[in-house]
């Protein structure tokens, strides 16, 4: 279940008008964690995507529009939310919610060679464009944050885990010291194949900035090469596509 507001038309149409929208259908997805979202279809047949957001006030949920602005000016094809009266944070149901354009696109199940090649091009200019871009956000997955996990999980493990866990933290203090001038900035932190959508080899969509965090782009990098470039349940890397 994921729609935790349950919102009628007639509500809707009054929260879409000031947007320029006039919305003739609301259909609830089911497929958010946090957040309840709805599809909208405006008498012009176009989509939209309604999130209300349930955890978030309405300053933390306009937090990373500014971010959608900047990366939408740079081209990356994200989804950038409506405005009416310079803002796109209004309330509704008494919680905060946003209008986006819906992205059309299916998740790759397996990367093609193409796909791989445009969600590169693309994390690149999401690098380039918000590079020194002035936000602060308490929110870090950082280096920090994920040794702090593993050194949680560490005890529980059996000793060939905790061996192959030692040798990673070896490996990345070694390229630590190798190469101490790494590029940081804000990464997406998050860019698997489920948070993109594609029509064939063309990217469509870029989804799902919450986890966005300042850290290395190298660390944006690699999570997307261990998602794009394997063939679940395969454990090994294409290296054409790395």
């Amino acid at each position: 279940m994921s729609v935790y507001t349950p919102l009628s038309l007639e509500e809707v149409q009054a929260f879409a008008e000031p947007y320029g929208l006039a919305v003739i259908d609301l259909i609830p997805i089911q497929g958010g964690i946090q957040n309840t979202n709805y599809f909208l279809v405006d008498q012009s047949q176009k989509h939209y995507v309604l999130t209300v957001f349930e955890e978030l006030d309405a300053e933390g949920a306009g937090e990373l529009v500014p971010v959608l602005d900047r990366l939408g000016e740079a081209g990356v094809p994200v989804a950038v939310p409506l405005k009416h009266h310079g803002q796109a944070i209004h309330s509704i149901a008494n919680k905060p919610a946003q209008i986006a354009p819906r992205l059309m696109g299916e998740h790759p199940e397996q990367a093609t060679i193409d796909q791989v090649d445009a969600i590169a091009q693309a994390q690149a200019k999401m690098h380039l464009a918000l590079h020194g871009f002035p936000l602060e956000r308490d929110f870090n997955r950082n280096h920090q944050y994920w040794s702090d996990v593993a050194a949680q999980l560490q005890p529980k493990m059996n000793v060939e885990d905790q061996a192959l866990l030692a040798q990673v933290f070896q490996k990345f203090a070694e390229i630590t010291q190798q190469h101490p001038d790494r590029p940081v900035g804000f990464i997406h932190s998050d860019l698997f194949r489920d948070n993109t959508l594609f029509e064939g080899d063309e990217l469509q969509g870029i989804l799902d900035f919450y986890e966005l965090n300042q850290d290395e782009w190298l660390f944006d990098i690699a999570i997307s090469i261990n998602d794009f470039c394997t063939a679940y349940p395969q454990a090994h890397l294409d290296q054409e596509k790395a």
